[in-house]
């Protein structure tokens, strides 16, 4: 086969020296193999293959489960710390726990570099984020239809609840509802204008937790942990 370009999602220990390792690849989406010998000590291939990294690859094998066989680094380690590190390990989470093995997901895979480049930056991760996550609902056939329940436009004076399994929203009095304004912004692309953060973040939300069920992703806690410590030492000084 022709080597792929890929992400490492997610690796853990298989026997003695080898890894089972969840791939984000461009032309066949999510895909898990087994990589053989490169918990060994000395092995080329364990330094390359790390979170972040760049590489092409290629695989063997008729079932979900594929043996690697090219492990190539084909560029640098993106360098994520702190927040952006936590912002980098969901994603990973993210698309390991819903993008299903071999489904290709070329537009993920986009998202997906480009984030990497942008989750290095404050100001620019949070659109870095939702884009992925509204390419994920995408191929998920799970994305939000920016319409009412009766499949009319939003109006931009109302506020609303979204509806994840119509995919739609439904009017409310409530003052915790989405802006409608902000709304008919974001059917329009509008991810990363300022001020819709806020909104853009939960309403990924409404739509991504129906999906992931009742087991919380690990990353949110971390991040949770850390805004925690973070007042706590501003309450402190």
């Amino acid at each position: 086969m022709t080597p792929q370009p890929a992400y490492l999602l997610h690796k853990r220990p298989y026997r003695e020296t080898s890894a089972l390792v969840e791939l984000l690849t461009l032309e066949h989406g999510r895909v898990r193999a087994v990589a053989q010998g490169v918990q060994r000590a000395g092995s080329k291939s364990r330094g390359r293959l790390q979170p972040f990294a760049a590489l092409h690859v290629t695989w063997q094998g008729d079932h979900e489960l594929k043996r690697l066989r090219l492990l190539e680094s084909r560029g640098s380690v993106s360098l994520l710390a702190g927040e952006g590190l936590l912002c980098g390990l969901y994603a990973n989470e993210l698309l390991t726990r819903l993008l299903p093995p071999l489904l290709p997901a070329p537009d993920v895979f986009a998202y997906y570099t480009a984030a990497l480049d942008a989750l290095t930056v404050p100001a620019q991760r949070a659109g870095a984020l939702r884009r992925l996550e509204i390419s994920l609902l995408e191929v998920l056939d799970s994305e939000p239809v920016f319409l009412d329940s009766g499949d009319r436009a939003l109006d931009p004076q109302s506020r609303y609840v979204y509806l994840p399994e119509q995919r739609r929203f439904a009017p409310t009095e409530s003052d915790r509802g989405m802006d409608g304004r902000g709304l008919r912004l974001l059917a329009g692309g509008d991810w990363e204008r300022p001020g819709l953060a806020g909104l853009a973040k939960a309403l990924t939300r409404s739509a991504l937790d129906p999906l992931l069920g009742e087991r919380s992703l690990r990353s949110r806690e971390l991040m949770r942990a850390l805004v925690a410590r973070r007042r706590g030492e501003h309450r402190e000084v």
